[in-house]
């Protein structure tokens, strides 16, 4: 009892010698807030943590599997909300996170986060007590770069969102609510953020030097003509202003007028997506680089059973029939042409359905692997026996893990390592390159009327895989089809179609054909192979309101003046 009474009464006068409360105390697991803005490289590491803000696309779940690129087979995490478009208020909250639920596809709570995080830091650096250190200008103009890259992917998913520029705490739980500003107004603010911030930032860096992958001058130029092309694109601008068109085109044009700011196309289509971070080529303006300690097991989640790897999880990210079928013959001709729905081969290209790849444009054979396909020095094999039990090693029934569709991904595969969980990749990933800027510039030009500039740039995009000019006849509707069907080939797997073909306005055609694979028979007795188109998957009927994103019913009752995404 003495002991008791001992400890009670230390405890007492501890308590009552100190000069702040008990619980007053820093915390031992983490820096504390205070801390941070009063020490350099403590402001450095919170202000290197915002570029985690941005989704790149080397999550389990690939945007691909959420459009006619992939057959999606995925049971659960979010994606599979996209593999009937069944997605609604009530359920999009699974694809809210990263790895496994979803990739950020719905990015609310992701963006405005870091949104806070961001105002955050803008205030502390304005403070009149703000420590001052050289980097200071660059750091502020990056978070406003990021703060726009952000704005950017909450539009291109929902329409008009709302502009939060100050730091809200718990204190403001209750007494503050927002609103949607108008699509308009938030391409505004985003100009606005990237002007600001253009000043302060580098032109560039090299691919090899240790800020590679930050916020700089071209990135932001690279930034404004994907906003102003969207901002110009038939979803957003249903009174074809051509205005905006002539803003979009601009915007490109600080690149094609300009000797494309120093970038070239890298000579070899295969090579640039498979390289590690670091290594030397001059196409990507801005990336997600990667180290070991912070890479990513792509290979691992997407190539198929032969080296332990899932095919995208439950074979779920399979390249489709749909996409192998829109690869041009190396003639320059389309293999297929379609009529309202109907698809049928395009008589003058050449194509052969007894050998259905060959002869194709090379970056289907750099994008996909097929039967026949030699990779890692391995000889796919995608067959089923036509008279025995027989299969390939690499057929959909030889394991769960290989895609249905009979193809794998072999984009961003790397040929110079192993392919195992046990290693981590460092491939980056391209958020802007100068392909892309080009295909940015034909669209503008093609809606301006400037055909023959439209045509230039995507037969510079066809020119680095050894594809033929689109010929000078090719005008029109037909010459659009082209323009997006090169943006599809081109910018295949790096996140682009599902939003092009909602910007576009024709995802209630896209979305309503079947997503298709092959079936590949062989016969024993007689080594003949054949090759058949197979259904896999219809999707329900796709309606207007798809366009965009819906909020999660849980953000809209949080918040009475938040209006839900039109149609939802």
């Amino acid at each position: 009892m003495k002991k008791i009474s001992g400890i009670l009464l230390l405890l007492t006068v501890i308590a009552s010698s100190c000069r702040r409360d008990i619980l007053d105390i820093d915390p031992q697991d983490r820096t504390a807030e205070t801390a941070v803005w009063i020490d350099e490289n403590l402001i450095k590491a919170y202000h290197n943590e915002l570029y985690n803000s941005l989704p790149h696309g080397f999550y389990i779940h690939m945007y691909s599997k959420y459009t006619d690129e992939a057959y999606n087979s995925a049971p659960c995490c979010g994606a599979d909300l996209f593999k009937l478009n069944t997605y609604n208020p009530d359920n999009i909250g699974q694809a809210a996170s990263g790895d496994f639920w979803g990739g950020y596809i719905y990015y609310w709570n992701q963006a405005y986060q870091y949104v806070r995080k961001i105002n955050v830091f803008l205030e502390k650096m304005a403070a009149p007590d703000a420590l001052p250190f050289n980097d200071k200008p660059r750091l502020i103009a990056e978070a406003k770069f990021l703060r726009a890259f952000i704005y950017f992917n909450l539009i291109e998913r929902y329409g008009g969102v709302p502009i939060v520029t100050k730091a809200y705490g718990l204190s403001d739980v209750g007494s503050v609510s927002f609103k949607r500003n108008t699509f308009d107004e938030c391409v505004a603010f985003i100009e606005k953020d990237i002007t600001e911030a253009i000043p302060d930032l580098p032109a560039k860096y090299a691919s090899n030097n240790e800020n590679y992958g930050r916020a700089t001058k071209d990135a932001s130029y690279a930034l404004v003509s994907r906003l102003f092309l969207y901002a110009a694109s038939p979803l957003f601008n249903p009174a074809n202003d051509q205005q905006k068109w002539q803003k979009a085109a601009a915007a490109a044009a600080v690149f094609t007028e300009n000797d494309d700011r120093g970038y070239t196309l890298y000579p070899d289509y295969q090579r640039l997506f498979n390289q590690p971070s670091g290594a030397s080529q001059n196409e990507y303006i801005f990336t997600r680089n990667f180290t070991t300690v912070n890479g990513h097991q792509a290979p691992a989640h997407n190539l198929g059973r032969r080296y332990g790897a899932y095919g995208g999880w439950w074979a779920s990210n399979g390249p489709s029939q749909n996409l192998v079928d829109d690869y041009d013959m190396i003639n320059g001709e389309p293999a297929f042409k379609w009529t309202g729905n109907t698809q049928s081969v395009n008589p003058g290209s050449g194509y052969d359905a007894s050998r259905p790849y060959r002869n194709r444009d090379p970056r289907f054979e750099a994008t996909i692997i097929h039967d026949s396909t030699v990779f890692h020095g391995d000889r796919f094999e995608m067959w089923v026996s036509a008279n025995t039990d027989a299969y390939g090693y690499d057929s959909w029934k030889q394991s769960s893990d290989n895609p249905r569709t009979s193809y794998q991904l072999k984009k961003f595969m790397p040929e110079d390592q192993p392919i195992s969980f046990q290693v981590t990749y460092t491939i980056p990933w391209p958020f802007f390159r100068l392909a892309e800027i080009y295909l940015n510039y034909a669209e503008a030009k093609f809606e301006l009327g400037d055909e023959a500039t439209c045509r230039e740039y995507i037969s510079k995009v066809r020119a680095r895989a050894g594809m033929p000019p689109i010929p000078d006849a090719v005008t029109g509707e037909a010459l659009r089809q082209r323009l997006y069907n090169e943006r599809r080939i081109e910018l295949a797997f790096e996140a682009h179609r599902f939003f092009d073909i909602r910007r576009w306005k024709i995802a209630n055609i896209i979305e309503n054909r079947p997503i298709r694979g092959m079936d590949i028979i062989k016969n024993l007795s007689t080594g003949a192979t054949t090759y058949s188109p197979v259904q896999l998957l219809t999707k329900n009927p796709y309606q207007e309101k798809m366009n965009l994103l819906p909020v999660e019913t849980a953000e809209i009752r949080r918040n009475k003046e938040l209006e839900q995404t039109k149609g939802w």
